[in-house]
C-alpha cells in the first residue's frame, strides 16, 4: 500500500478503536466513563478494572493473540504462535524451563489453567484490534498478545491503555513501542530499531570502515522508518556513511524492480535491507536477479526469522545482521539449551527468534503475576517495574521502568556459506552477544509518557 493508503489505515484504526469501545455490551467491563469503578465482591480493596475480576475468577483465565496467520508476515507469524503455545503448555504443566523463570509458577497460574485463544490479524491493525475486542468481550481475556508489525502493536498498545488489560508485543521493532507510542498498560521483551542500530553498527564500521555508501530498502510504516533512521544516523554520525538513497515501499510489495533500479544507479556499495517478512524475502531475491547482489554488500539490521531459509544460503552467506536469539545460544546458555531442545521435541524444527519472543513474553508474564499474586492488572504491571532482574535464555535481563523495554542483548550473526554449515538449519554464526543497557537511549529520548495505572 502506498504512504497514503497506509496514513489512511491508521486513521481508520484509531476511529475503530473509539467505535469498538463505544460498542462495548453493559456490564461486560467498566469503562471509565462510567464514573468511580465498583468494587468488585471479595476484593473490597481493589476496584474492577478491565476484565478484573471477572476474567479470573473461574478455573481458567485467557490470553488472546491476534497474530499474522495470512499475509506478508504469516509465516514470521506461526513461529511466533507455536513460542506462545509452548509456554501456555509449560504454564499449565510446571516445565523445568518454566520454572526456571517462573519459580513460583508450579502447574498452571495461581491455581488456574491458562488457555490461549487466537485470531488471524493479517497484520493489520484494525482487524487486530476487532479481534482482541471480540476476545475482551466473550472471554475476559487477562492478557492480550500479537503484532508482527509494529503498526499492529502501536494499535494495540493504545488499546490496552484504554481497555486496562496487560499487553505483551509479539514481534515490534519500532523505536515508537516503547518510545511516543508507550503505554503503562504495554510491554516489549523483544530489541528494537535503536538497539539494533548501535549493536551491528560497530560490526559494520570495523568491517568495511569509514565514509562509504549506502542504498537502504524501508518498509513505508512505523519499523520501516525507525529502523532507517536509527541505522542511518549511528553511520553517519560515526563513520561518515552516505545514504545515497531510500527506497520506501508498501508493505505486501510484490514487484521491486522500480526500487531495484533505483538502487542499480544509485552507486551504493552497500544495500541495507530493512524489509520484514515475505518483502525481505522477495526484494533480496530480485535483488539477485537485478545483479545488484553481490555487486553490493548486503546488510540485515533486523533479521527476520526464516530469512536464510527462505532466501536459501547462498544469499545470506557472510551477510552482517543484528537479531534477537539464534538456537546455537544453547551453547553458551543452559535455558537456552532447554529451550531449543523442548522446541524441537514439539515441532520438530529449531525454534527462529520469533518463537523465543514469544515464549519469553509469556514466561515473563506469569512470572509477575505469580510474583504478585493476582491477576491484577495494576499489581501486575508494578511487579515489572521493579525492575528486578532475572533469567532469560539469553542470560540475566530486567525491565526498563521508565517505557517498559526489557534490557536485553542484541545478537549479531553472520550468514554461513551453505559448505559450512553443520546441519540444515546452521544457517548463522554468532559473532557477539552486545549488552543490551549501552544500546539504549535515555529513557525519556524517545517522547515515552507510559500514562495512568487505573
Amino acid at each position: 500500500m502506498s504512504r497514503t493508503t497506509h496514513e489512511r489505515s491508521g486513521s481508520f484504526s484509531r476511529r475503530g478503536l473509539l467505535q469498538a469501545g463505544a460498542g462495548l455490551a453493559g456490564g461486560m467491563l467498566l469503562p471509565a466513563s462510567l464514573g468511580a469503578p465498583a468494587f468488585a465482591a471479595g476484593a473490597s480493596d481493589k476496584p474492577a478494572i478491565g476484565t478484573w475480576p471477572v476474567g479470573s475468577e473461574t478455573d481458567t483465565v485467557y490470553i488472546g493473540a491476534a497474530v499474522p496467520r495470512t499475509g506478508a508476515y504469516a509465516v514470521q507469524g506461526e513461529d511466533e504462535l507455536k513460542g506462545w503455545q509452548l509456554a501456555v503448555e509449560h504454564i499449565n504443566n510446571g516445565d523445568p524451563l518454566l520454572s526456571k523463570i517462573a519459580p513460583k509458577v508450579t502447574k498452571g497460574l495461581l491455581g488456574k489453567k491458562v488457555s490461549l485463544l487466537v485470531a488471524d490479524s493479517a497484520a493489520k491493525p484494525n482487524q487486530a484490534v476487532q479481534d482482541v475486542q471480540t476476545f475482551i468481550n466473550q472471554n475476559k481475556i487477562v492478557l492480550m498478545t500479537g503484532s508482527t508489525s509494529s503498526a499492529v502493536a502501536v494499535a494495540l498498545n493504545k488499546f490496552a491503555q484504554r481497555e486496562k488489560v496487560v499487553y505483551v508485543t509479539g514481534i515490534s521493532g519500532s523505536n515508537d513501542t516503547t518510545g511516543k507510542d508507550c503505554v503503562r498498560y504495554g510491554f516489549r521483551q523483544n530489541f528494537y530499531g535503536e538497539t539494533a542500530a548501535n549493536a551491528i553498527g560497530p560490526v559494520l564500521v570495523k568491517q568495511f570502515g569509514k565514509d562509504r555508501k549506502a542504498a537502504f530498502m524501508t518498509p513505508d510504516y512505523t519499523y520501516g522508518h525507525t529502523v532507517t533512521k536509527s541505522v542511518n544516523d549511528y553511520l553517519s554520525k560515526n563513520a561518515g556513511w552516505t545514504m545515497v538513497t531510500n527506497q520506501v515501499s508498501p508493505l505486501g510489495t510484490e514487484d521491486f524492480s522500480q526500487y531495484l533500479t533505483n538502487i542499480a544507479n544509485s552507486g551504493a556499495e552497500f544495500l541495507v535491507n530493512v524489509n520484514w517478512g515475505r518483502d525481505a524475502v522477495l526484494s533480496i531475491q530480485q535483488a539477485k536477479q537485478f545483479g545488484i547482489l553481490p555487486k553490493m554488500t548486503l546488510v540485515v539490521p533486523y533479521q527476520i526469522p526464516f530469512l536464510a531459509k527462505e532466501t536459501g544460503p547462498e544469499l545470506t552467506a557472510g551477510v552482517y545482521a543484528a537479531t534477537d536469539f539464534w538456537w546455537t545460544l544453547e551453547d553458551k546458555y543452559p535455558l537456552a539449551k532447554m529451550f531449543v531442545d523442548a522446541f524441537y521435541k514439539k515441532y520438530n524444527y529449531r525454534p527462529e527468534w520469533g518463537a523465543n519472543n514469544s515464549y519469553m513474553s509469556f514466561a515473563i508474564w506469569a512470572r509477575m503475576v505469580s510474583e504478585a499474586g493476582s491477576f491484577y492488572p495494576p499489581d501486575v504491571i508494578k511487579e515489572y517495574e521493579k525492575g528486578d532482574t532475572f533469567p532469560s535464555t539469553v542470560g540475566d535481563v530486567y525491565y526498563r521502568k521508565e517505557d517498559h523495554q526489557l534490557v536485553r542483548p542484541v545478537i549479531i550473526v553472520r550468514g554461513k556459506k551453505p559448505s559450512e554449515m553443520k546441519n540444515d538449519e546452521d544457517y548463522w554464526e554468532v559473532l557477539e552477544v552486545v549488552p543490551g543497557a549501552p544500546l539504549m537511549q535515555k529513557p525519556d529520548a524517545f517522547a515515552c509518557n507510559l500514562g495512568d495505572y487505573t
